[in-house]
């Protein structure tokens, strides 16, 4: 009972928060790092990036490096996005615990855009460009009593602009989980401490050039799941304040037979539809063979400014 209770305060303080987030103009579009923040992986993603204080399953340090210690076993990933307006978003990573209360995560995020036309003063094409922005997770994290875990993410920015125009930078993910009962996790999170990428354009107009520094919002993140054994299912609620900006996502996760799941949640709400959200939904399947357990998964999210949704595709190892 004081789980649930604990959880339906949670709910009434997102629906405040979508009442103050109406009010708010919303920018975060147009701000640098669009792409990492995303999400990370297809289980995150297919639960609405609600995934801060999930401790069972495969687990991600994108979200917080403090979830790492809780994976039981060693699981590799590689995802490949289907986007439209020629973009591309791929991820791999590899999570694995270190005894006896440590864990490792490390990810990498590929992001990009394709067939950009240049074209010269009369309007006639010249060549194709196009954008390459990855970033490399490494993230380490430690339990510091039975019920709490602290975590830390070193993220290297490499962005590659336009030819010899390029950023190379490092940012910052904080994380503290801890168990308020056997079924409630709390989940807070600091992402994106001195994130940000440098342009330096000398390469190209020479004394002309100059140097740029585009900072990326800093993100603040409370998040809140209750795990029902009962029921093999999880259900996660999260906050997120980005600079003025209050925005809340919700998702779920249920086994529904021995190996299957799945999964589904609502990002970006707002119940004036001042912000429009973003549902998601996918499943995953897995099987055994001898000492590994391969899955395949898959992830749908619906893009409300694009002419059409994102197709997400993992394989992903799990080593017993």
């Amino acid at each position: 009972m004081k789980a649930m209770r604990c959880l339906l305060l949670f709910f009434c303080l997102i629906g405040w928060t979508q009442f103050a987030s109406a009010q708010a103009n919303f920018e975060l579009a147009g701000l640098p790092g669009a792409a990492t923040r995303m999400g990370f992986g297809v289980r995150g993603i297919g639960m609405a990036n609600a995934a801060s204080s999930l401790t069972t399953g495969q687990l991600i340090g994108y979200y917080n490096p403090a979830l790492i210690p809780y994976q039981l076993v060693p699981v590799a990933e590689a995802t490949v996005g289907l986007l439209s307006l020629d973009r591309r978003l791929n991820y791999a990573s590899y999570t694995r615990k270190l005894e006896p209360t440590a864990g490792l995560f490390i990810g990498i995020l590929n992001a990009g855009v394709g067939n950009i036309e240049g074209r010269n003063r009369d309007g006639l094409k010249t060549e194709t460009y196009t954008t390459s922005e990855n970033v490399f997770i490494l993230s380490f994290g430690t339990k510091v009593s039975d019920a709490s875990a602290l975590g830390i993410s070193t993220k290297i920015f490499y962005h590659t602009l336009f030819r010899d125009v390029s950023s190379i930078t490092v940012g910052f993910d904080l994380g503290l989980v801890t168990s308020i009962t056997q079924e409630l996790q709390l989940g807070l999170v600091v992402q994106d401490i001195n994130s940000k990428y440098k342009w330096d354009t000398s390469t190209i107009y020479g004394r002309d050039g100059n140097t740029t520094t585009e900072k990326f919002p800093v993100r603040r993140k409370a998040s809140m799941t209750y795990l029902s054994a009962a029921y093999n299912a999880s259900i996660s609620a999260e906050l997120e304040w980005i600079n003025t900006l209050l925005l809340s996502r919700v998702g779920i996760e249920k086994e529904i037979i021995d190996g299957v799941s799945v999964r589904g949640g609502l990002d970006q709400i707002a119940f004036d539809r001042s912000i429009h959200s973003r549902p998601s939904l996918g499943f995953s399947m897995q099987t055994s063979f001898e000492q590994w357990k391969p899955a395949v998964q898959y992830a749908y999210v619906h893009e409300p400014y694009a002419p059409s949704g994102i197709h997400f595709f993992s394989v992903q190892l799990h080593f017993e």
